[in-house]
């Protein structure tokens, strides 16, 4: 590394979102008179200035950087509108001044980040905080930086300040760590472009440094690279891209290192610093606390707002202070307005500490050409609105709408459901879809939408995969494709093709699905691929899509499942788990579907529910089903139930058809008195070990009825025990004693074997 001359750049450091560091260093600049403004960041951002600051950005925002091969690296430079770095960028545009970023290119940074760090080790942010919160009379290392630079009263004070802070922070933490390697090659570089002002003409005096208060004495140093050393850095190729950014992101509470906690709070104090009024923050955060509180239904009333205040600067004062910290202000606030309970208040510090400000960034910004199409589609289907930190529920109905002029408008909710699914597919979490119960409404769709800088980064993430929101969701699905290794995941592929509206992804995929039927397909494969194919079938022409060529698809599976299904129900019991939940799938896909052979299906069912050799617990399932859907009479229930729930059935064989039977429409059983009589019988007559078998399925049986539906049980019961009813009840749905519990769960692991 060089040496530079003796004579130095003006130097101001400051703390990230420092509203004092935002105000002074204005007034430094004003002072010393600068021809040239450097800023701590990326070197390659500098071209960005010019559209960071025009008239239609509205902080907070972030330049973002990221890598071009998977997988995607990023780094984010955050700038709020009291960031002393965007207010030095804005007063250099305001005075005609030159201002340039300075710190090393976004190429070196990611490549830098690429090598793997040791996760056991302290990261250098946690443990600078870690010793402040050890040294500082307050134990927290954001009161002590409030309370001493915050309330600083001059920029000589700050700038002071800000410098010795720096120089502890250097001796507090340099170990000749990585770390540390880093910030000397950033301090090296940023003294590199210091020196290429000075070849350009530039005297030293007339250019300063806008930088972090820990690199002033390491830039004071005068050691720069050379371009020799610079050459041997690693680099990686990015690009870079703006993008709007949020408090909440901006807060410690999203684990942005250089941020702070209360991003909201520390609006109120750039504003009061503009206003002159050093109590502007202490009455705009309480009022604030005490509208949230009122809006929410808890009274405050104007009295303890005013207790509030006078609390909060008795405490400033304690501290040797005439103003109150943000922690003086909770501490008045609990007290006051909450009568000490912080629980009762937590929200209303929450909302007006972090905010929801969410910054605004002119297309014309945007560097991506994937953002770009995303913020035209916004735009295009009247969704800029919803582009809020708060969750807002959106229904859409994809029927046309008959009563506007033009086609576009009138499938505008269809072609939503379009962009929205395509979001879903790549992972875009600005959209969330709910997947409700629609009771056959396949025209209507429920969504949460909600925005958040996660987002923007999922969007950008996105570009490797294809440069509009389409092409980028057409590759994801034919990778998916490429990959899946089932019928069922070419299926969904099947579907996610219907849902976003993409003809060519969607013939690629039917025909990959085609292809599958070649193969051997478990029962529980076809279950689930019939419910996906069934699921488009039923949104009839509403997706404008052709359906018909699913029709033959869902025929083959379906004879399939007929053909195989009474062998796969001679299993064990958990295998009979797996094929419980494929019958009951492909009925209700059966029942969705005239063209399915229904007879067939109850054919089919009928004989597995009167089979001997195959599992109870399906045969019971099965005479469920066809007690659903009025395919048996009572006699013949009544029939089969003395027939499974005899003596000469073992205990868990007959107890675990009933469990089956149990699996469908619960009310079906209960009204029939007749069953509960025969049940009753049959648990009297086994013995002690008999019992304890039996137990084991009847406790899973019975699992799944809901309080009400035990309470109509109990009900019968009482009925054939001659009992009253409602002690019956009491008696049968009290809570087991902890010892009871314990008995009954030793069941499920016992060797039955051994008995």
């Amino acid at each position: 590394m060089k040496k530079q001359n003796e004579n130095k750049p003006h130097i101001f450091g400051v703390r990230h979102f420092s509203p004092a560091g935002a105000y002074y260093v204005r007034k430094y600049l004003d002072e010393v008179q600068p021809k040239v403004v450097l800023i701590e960041a990326p070197s390659d951002f500098t071209d960005l200035i010019d559209k960071i600051t025009a008239k239609e950005v509205v902080p907070p925002i972030a330049i973002m950087a990221y890598t071009l091969e998977a997988p995607i690296q990023t780094i984010i430079y955050p700038f709020a509108e009291f960031s002393p770095e965007y207010q030095a960028i804005l007063w250099a545009k305001e005075n005609k001044v030159e201002c340039r970023f300075c710190d090393l290119p976004s190429s070196v940074f990611l490549a830098i980040q690429n090598k793997v760090e040791n996760p056991s080790e302290e990261s250098l942010n946690s443990y600078i905080h870690r010793k402040i919160n050890e040294f500082s009379e307050d134990s927290d290392s954001e009161v002590f930086w409030e309370r001493v630079m915050e309330q600083a009263a001059d920029h000589q004070a700050y700038r002071s300040g800000a410098r010795d802070y720096g120089a502890n922070l250097r001796e507090l933490t340099l170990a000749n760590t990585k770390s540390d390697a880093e910030n000397i090659i950033r301090e090296a570089y940023m003294c590199k472009q210091v020196a290429e002002l000075c070849e350009e003409g530039f005297k030293m005096n007339e250019i300063a440094m806008v930088v972090g208060a820990f690199h002033i004495e390491g830039i004071e140093k005068g050691n720069f690279l050379s371009d020799e050393e610079f050459n041997l850095l690693k680099k990686v190729e990015t690009k870079k891209t703006l993008m709007p950014y949020s408090y909440y992101k901006l807060s410690t509470y999203s684990n942005y290192g250089a941020g702070n906690k209360a991003p909201g709070y520390y609006e109120l104090l750039w504003q009061g610093l503009n206003k002159e009024d050093i109590y502007y923050a202490v009455y705009r955060y309480l009022s604030r606390l005490a509208d949230f509180q009122r809006t929410s239904g808890n009274m405050v009333s104007s009295a303890q707002i005013i207790e509030a205040v006078q609390l909060a600067i008795s405490l400033a004062n304690i501290h040797n202070s005439k103003i109150p910290t943000l922690k003086d202000m909770q501490d008045a606030a609990i007290t006051c307005m909450a009568q000490g309970s912080h629980s009762e208040i937590v929200l209303a510090m929450a909302n007006t500490e972090v905010g929801k400000k969410i910054g605004k960034i002119p297309q014309d910004s945007i560097q991506t050409s994937i953002q770009s199409d995303f913020y035209s589609i916004l735009k295009e289907l009247k969704l800029e609105k919803y582009q809020t930190l708060t969750a807002t529920e959106l229904r859409l109905d994809l029927r046309e709408n008959i009563r506007v002029k033009s086609e576009k408008l009138a499938f505008l909710d269809l072609e939503r459901s379009y962009f929205f699914h395509r979001l879903r597919v790549l992972k875009i979490s600005f959209v969330n879809f709910l997947d409700k119960v629609q009771d056959n409404k396949t025209w209507a769709e429920d969504w949460v939408l909600q925005w958040t800088p996660e987002a923007e980064i999922e969007i950008v993430e996105a570009i490797l995969k294809g440069d509009t929101i389409e092409f980028a969701t057409a590759f994801e699905l034919n990778q998916r494709i490429e990959n899946s290794s089932s019928i069922s995941m070419i299926a969904e592929i099947v579907k996610d093709a219907f849902y976003c509206g993409l003809p060519k992804s969607l013939e690629q995929a039917f025909q990959a699905l085609q292809s599958c039927m070649a193969d051997d397909i478990p029962i529980n494969e076809i279950s689930k691929t019939s419910t996906t194919l069934s699921i488009m079938l039923r949104y009839g022409d509403i997706r404008k899509l052709d359906r018909d060529v699913l029709i033959p698809i869902l025929e083959q599976l379906f004879l399939r499942a007929c053909l195989i299904l009474p062998n796969e129900a001679f299993c064990d019991a958990n295998a009979a788990i797996e094929l419980a939940e494929a019958i009951i799938g492909l009925h209700n896909v059966v029942e969705n579907h005239d063209f399915l052979d229904r007879e067939r299906w109850y054919a089919l069912l009928t004989e597995v529910a009167k089979r001997d050799n195959l599992n109870t617990k399906i045969s019971g399932l099965a005479m469920a089903i066809l007690l659903e859907t009025g395919k048996i009479s009572n006699d013949e229930l009544g029939l089969e139930v003395e027939r499974r729930l005899s003596k000469a059935i073992p205990a868990d064989l007959g107890a675990s058809w009933f469990e089956g039977l149990s699996m469908k429409n619960h009310y079906t059983l209960i009204a029939r008195l007749g069953l509960w009589e025969k049940l009753q019988d049959y648990i009297s007559a086994l013995d002690e070990d008999e019992f304890k078998r039996a137990l084991v399925f009847l406790r899973r049986a019975f699992a799944d009825f809901s309080s009400n539906e035990k309470h109509d049980i109990a009900e019968n019961m009482a009925e054939i025990w001659g009992l009253n009813k409602i002690a019956v009840s009491e008696a049968m749905n009290k809570d087991l004693k902890e010892e009871e519990v314990e008995i009954i769960s030793s069941l499920d692991d016992f060797d039955f074997d051994d008995i």
